[in-house]
């Protein structure tokens, strides 16, 4: 229990980050501050975001924590609730680091969108279970070519 508490602390706090970044993206594009075209730009520098992340050494490594948690869990066991917490904090920490980026493709699809939130999640699930780089790398491409689409569109 403890060391889903840690786990979840991590979420939570994510949860929080991002709610507010929809919030505050919510209440600049509803004041008509941003125009049509500095949307389809700020869609296009998310997709690139997560795209070039997907690329990435921390992204690799976030991975493998990710997929193989009970190498860490119980090469880190302790017997102190703190140390248990603290463990499950970390992992929630390299999921959380496997994650961001694909949920902040959600902001240039549409936050709350139910469709593109099972893709992403199907799309993570595929990621985290299969070995090797291939799905990782597949998806980068296909968000950074999306992200040069969308440019030319709104530009």
């Amino acid at each position: 229990m403890i060391l889903v508490a840690g786990y979840l602390s991590v979420w939570l706090a994510a949860s929080a980050i991002f709610a507010a970044l929809t919030l505050a993206v919510h209440a600049f594009v509803s004041s008509g501050q941003m125009l049509d075209p500095l949307l389809g730009i700020a869609g296009a520098a998310a997709l690139s975001i997560a795209g070039l992340y997907q690329f990435s050494w921390l992204k690799k490594a976030c991975l493998e924590k990710c997929r193989n948690p009970f190498s860490v869990l119980f090469a880190n066991w302790s017997a102190r609730p703190i140390r248990i917490f603290r463990l499950g904090m970390e992992q929630g920490l390299w999921c959380l680091g496997c994650c961001w980026a694909l949920m902040l493709v959600m902001f240039a699809v549409g936050v709350m969108n139910v469709f593109w939130m099972a893709l992403i999640g199907l799309f993570s699930l595929v990621e985290k279970q299969t070995a090797g780089n291939l799905p990782t790398r597949l998806g980068g491409a296909i968000l950074l070519v999306w992200a040069a689409a969308l440019l030319v569109v709104s530009a």
